[in-house]
This record gives structure tokens, sequence and C-alpha cells, in this order.
């Protein structure tokens, strides 16, 4: 915990303008009983106050309606190229950008992985989405200084059982996350615990090199959200943090490698398949509100 010391009708430390005792008095002193209980407590720039959680719901919005978008267009024979282009007009339209074009070089406005690519696929004119195919829609917008980060799969046509039973576990394995979330009691690696038995039990495997992560200032914020569990304690959860959960589940091992002629697309190694969905949220007292999804 930060170790400022704060006056009860000082600015609280959260930048909404409110005095401190009337806004995180109380929370900082459910952090230090956290803390003598053993708990990792997170750091406060890991907390959003009301205005910026409502600015990064806004966002969600607009995201949202971007995926509501391309899941209406979506069908067989279309380009990957061709989602790209939608999601820009659609950006256009409502006054927001893409946050993943340029980012780091990366060339296009959101990633569309299909079959065994786990995450990052680019947009291609190449790309022809046929019967039976899965793929992967993840979208970033940024929407006056806020962000919001989701992706959702999609199943074109008919698929095969193994292929429709992956996609619905993988949105289960994100959903009962969501639902273990119990403001001041679970931390992220319980979170992770939920999301890997479930994975396994069906018969699949955990990506481990790609992770959640804070989000809403930025695009990639601490702390960071581990799918699977780890020994070490990781950060209780509490209200005012905002992160995303993203599981990416493979049918196969869940070792992948890194396609070297992009430098962005990440495949199975197995070539097998691999799903992933992921939901923005903000943890509030009561438990979990999806922002975007």
């Amino acid at each position: 915990m930060d170790k400022v010391l704060i006056k009860d009708k000082d600015e609280c430390w959260c930048g909404c303008g409110k005095e401190y005792a009337s806004c995180h008095k109380e929370f900082d002193q459910k952090l230090i009983e956290a803390r003598n209980l053993g708990y990792l407590i997170p750091p406060r720039r890991f907390i959003k106050n009301s205005l910026q959680i409502e600015g990064i719901r806004k966002a969600g919005i607009l995201n949202n309606g971007l995926l509501d978008y391309i899941q209406e267009n979506i069908k067989p024979r279309m380009t990957t190229e061709e989602i790209d282009r939608l999601t820009v007009k659609y950006l256009k339209e409502h006054d927001c950008e893409s946050a993943d074009y340029m980012y780091e070089g990366y060339p296009k406005h959101l990633c569309t992985s299909v079959n065994d690519v786990v995450c990052h696929g680019i947009p291609s004119d190449y790309v022809i989405l046929d019967e039976g195919d899965i793929i992967n829609v993840d979208a970033t917008i940024v929407h006056k200084g806020y962000y919001a980060d989701a992706s959702r799969m999609f199943m074109i046509g008919k698929v095969k059982p193994n292929a429709e039973k992956l996609v619905r576990v993988t949105k289960e394995c994100l959903d009962m996350a969501v639902e273990a979330i119990v403001p001041w009691k679970t931390t992220l690696n319980d979170l992770a615990k939920v999301i890997e038995v479930h994975a396994k039990k069906n018969g699949f495997s955990v990506v481990h090199e790609y992770c959640g992560h804070g989000v809403g200032l930025k695009m990639h914020e601490d702390p960071y959200v581990l799918h699977y569990q780890v020994k070490e304690k990781t950060y209780l959860i509490v209200p005012g943090m905002v992160f995303t959960i993203e599981p990416m589940i493979n049918e196969g091992s869940r070792y992948l490698y890194l396609d070297y002629k992009d430098g962005w697309t990440a495949r199975t190694k197995d070539g097998k398949l691999s799903a992933q969905w992921e939901y923005t949220l903000v943890v509030n007292e009561d438990g979990a509100e999806i922002l975007s999804k």
C-alpha cells in the first residue's frame, strides 16, 4: 500500500475531486486489514475513480457495438481483410479509434485469429473464411482517451463437434472466472484456478504465453491476469480495479510458436484448434461488472 499520509479533508488520492474521508478512507482501512491477513494488496495506481470508470464504460459500449456489427456481417467466403474494413467504417461513424492500429507496428485495426491461430492474427485478403472455421475477433477501441478491450469467437456455418466444444468451454472458463470474483476475498490466482481446472476437465490446455491485463487509461496496464495457477502470491481483487480476462484455450498441447514472416501471428505448435473469449470488467463492491464483451 502506498505510504502517503492524507488528511480527511484533503482531496482523495484517486483524483475524483472528493474529500478523502468520503471517498477512499474506508477503502484504505480495508486494504490494511487485508494486508495484515497476508494478502498481496494492489497499489493505488491499479484503482480507477468513478469518472474514469464511466469513461471506460462508454468506450465499452462502443466496443460492444463494433463486435455486434461484425457479428451481423461475418459469413463464409468473407476475407479477414473485409472484417478490418468493416471496423474502419464503424470507427469513423462512431468517433472512436482503434488502439491496435500501429501499436508497436501492428498494421491493422483489430486481430482475426482463425482455427489454429492462438492470437494476433493479421487481417488479410488471402485469409478466406470457410464453412466449419472458427475465428476469434479481438478489438480494442479508444474513445475520448479511454480504452475497452474484448474478443468473441464466431463459428462459420456448421462446425465439427470438437470445434463447437472448444468454443463453448472457453467461454465457460471466462464466465466462471467472472462469477468467482468476490471483492476483498478473491485473488487473481483464484480466477486462474477456475479457468485451468475447467479447461483441463474438458481435455483442453491453457496457453501460458499471453494473459489478461489492466486496461482503461492505456491498452495494457498492470496487473497481469494469468489464466493458469502459479505458486507465488497474486493480487487481491478489490473495487475500482479494471482489467481483462481473456483465456486462450487449445484443443491439444498448450505450446505455440510465432510466425516468423509477420512477427505477430501465434499458432498452436501441433496445428490443432485454439479459442479465446475476452471481457473488460470493473470490480464493484458486490462483484464484477462486464464493460465490454
